[in-house]
């Protein structure tokens, strides 16, 4: 199949910066128009996309934009991806001086943040009409972030509490709610935006407790980080397993580290959501109703 490519891919240098070419004046100046006669894109469903702390990860949402956007023979949607991997660099090193054992540690990624800031508002310059960031990391401080944008600003957890609360799931047990399991690092299930956006949609979220977290989740990312696969991948079962219980019908996995990690045929998996899948799907469904709607008029 050939598939046209209208698709811009910008990278940082190693501080963090954008090309001395591509510089904006400050980051809260986006435009409120989505495109001008410079912009990289002109198309009205033109999707701007800020790259994860994982590349890896971040291609994998790519592939999936790609070919579902067109699998039905259509053109796949136009857009630009910022990518950084100084980001990824001084979340690391801040991690390793800051506990996030009962703390809120949103605060001291100040830079962070406005360094997100700067690849949205670049977006926006670039003529994306639409934002999203496919990273469970970046979710942590996605109100600052799109705080003042100008365009629609995707948010993951909305994308999968939608997507369930439409696939009309029925309880597990009789005098429950619906459950949905969330399986993630500390700092994300810390930060609550998944519990936030399903509750809001009236589902009964369900979190490891600290025993399990302790014992089997945080292993888990330990075992990945020494390359021990096979244990990785046994933990996360059991992780799942005590999830399914407490009578949860699905298990999020909101974690990068999680991606791929069981096999395509492990009868888990079927219990098993990643939220960037929802992310990419409502991307597309948003491009794609635009872009209609911009050909009627």
């Amino acid at each position: 199949m050939a598939i046209q490519l209208s698709s811009v891919l910008v990278q940082t240098d190693e501080s963090g910066n954008l090309p001395e070419s591509k510089k904006i004046s400050s980051p809260g100046t986006a435009l409120r128009r989505c495109q001008t006669p410079k912009s990289l894109l002109s198309q009205a469903n033109s999707v701007g996309i800020i790259g994860g702390v994982s590349a890896f990860s971040t291609l994998i949402f790519l592939e999936k934009l790609v070919w579902w956007s067109s699998r039905d023979g259509e053109e796949c949607i136009p857009f630009v991806v910022c990518c950084d991997p100084a980001i990824s660099r001084e979340i690391s090193f801040r991690s390793s001086f800051l506990s996030v054992n009962g703390k809120d540690t949103r605060n001291h990624y100040h830079h962070v943040v406005e360094n997100l800031r700067h690849k949205r508002a670049f977006l926006e310059q670039s003529g994306a009409c639409c934002i999203v960031m496919p990273c469970h990391t970046y979710h942590v401080w996605h109100d600052e972030v799109s705080e003042g944008c100008s365009v629609p600003f995707l948010n993951v957890g909305d994308c999968i509490a939608r997507e369930l609360r439409e696939a009309k799931l029925k309880p597990l047990e009789t005098g429950s709610g619906v459950r949905i399991g969330v399986l993630a690092t500390d700092a994300t299930l810390m930060a609550g935006f998944y519990q936030e956006k399903l509750q809001i949609q009236g589902f009964e979220v369900v979190v490891p407790d600290k025993t399990t977290m302790e014992h089997i989740v945080i292993p888990a990312f330990e075992a990945l980080k020494r390359r021990d696969i096979e244990g990785a991948r046994n933990l996360l079962r059991i992780a799942i397993q005590v999830l399914l219980v407490r009578a949860v019908n699905n298990v999020i996995l909101a974690s990068d580290e999680f991606q791929g990690l069981l096999p395509l045929d492990d009868p888990l998996l079927k219990k098993c959501i990643d939220p960037m899948d929802a992310l990419a799907r409502s991307t597309i469904k948003w491009a794609q109703s635009t872009g209609k709607v911009n050909q009627q008029t």
